[in-house]
């Protein structure tokens, strides 16, 4: 369900002084199309507390092609919506996020961190977000750290399958994590969902990783400090599709845009200009 997608750029009247400005003048519209995945990361987690209804419903509003999502499970085994393993960072609580019960992050103001206009935000349930974007907008699905909660994969299919969300015809649900035995798991338990493993290095790029990878694997989603050409064609040629974060400024948005990838992964969707096919 690509959408044809412009990166946005600060370097657009550059363009005027390339030899290649020209053939664009010519057109109804400046830039080459190319088939991009705009991935909200946190939400539109810019302009608005991350892992939050607000920040999700932005990014709808920002015409993102899909929300990405943080699962972890609290202390009483509720799956819940939230980046870090501890609250610090983004509530006003404290303490580690599978030491909590579900009452207690639920009492949490995970907002006004954010701006006062976001306070009363709470950290989301995983059934909420669920409920409230499956089919109106793509969920990119990660799995947390995972291996401090034994179990929680098998949490996360049986929650997506109560809702259909594990047939062929649901395109729009993909998860990934760093952990790939995580991610190995979810194959087998989600075989029609596609599932991507986050990468930090380039040993997890090289030919032989990317093969071990393809045969669990649909998506390859690397930091951009470590994509190139050559990565992107790797994965390609495997059959697999690439989604590389996090893009916080319109230089890293345009050298993935060059790069090829398939997804872009960002703070600001709006970094990411739709323009209906």
């Amino acid at each position: 369900m690509n959408k044809k997608v412009l990166i946005s750029t600060g370097m657009a009247f550059s363009l005027l002084l390339s030899p290649f400005s020209q053939a664009f003048a010519e057109e109804p519209t400046t830039g080459e199309a190319k088939q991009v995945e705009n991935i909200a990361h946190r939400g539109a987690a810019a302009y608005a507390p991350e892992n939050t209804m607000a920040s999700y419903d932005l990014a709808v509003d920002m015409k993102a092609d899909y929300i990405e999502i943080d699962v972890q499970r609290s202390k009483d085994g509720e799956l819940v919506v939230i980046h870090d393993t501890s609250v610090d960072r983004t509530t006003d609580g404290s303490g580690k996020v599978g030491d909590l019960t579900l009452e207690e992050m639920k009492s949490l103001d995970a907002g006004s961190w954010k701006g006062e206009q976001f306070e009363g935000e709470e950290i989301p349930t995983f059934e909420e977000v669920l409920d409230r974007y499956h089919g109106k907008v793509g969920i990119l699905i990660e799995m947390k750290s995972p291996e401090l909660y034994p179990g929680i994969e098998e949490q996360v299919a049986d929650a997506l399958k109560e809702r259909q969300l594990d047939k062929p015809q649901n395109e729009k649900i993909i998860l990934q994590s760093f952990n790939f035995d995580s991610m190995k798991k979810m194959d087998q338990l989600l075989p029609k969902v596609p599932v991507g493993v986050l990468a930090w290095s380039q040993a997890q790029a090289t030919p032989e990783a990317l093969k071990e990878i393809s045969t669990y694997a649909e998506w390859f989603n690397p930091s951009y400090g470590i994509v190139t050409e050559q990565v992107v064609k790797d994965v390609h040629s495997l059959d697999m599709q690439i989604g590389s974060w996090t893009v916080r400024s319109h230089e890293a948005a345009d050298f993935l845009f060059d790069m090829d990838v398939d997804a872009i992964i960002t703070d600001y969707p709006d970094y990411i200009d739709p323009r209906n096919e």
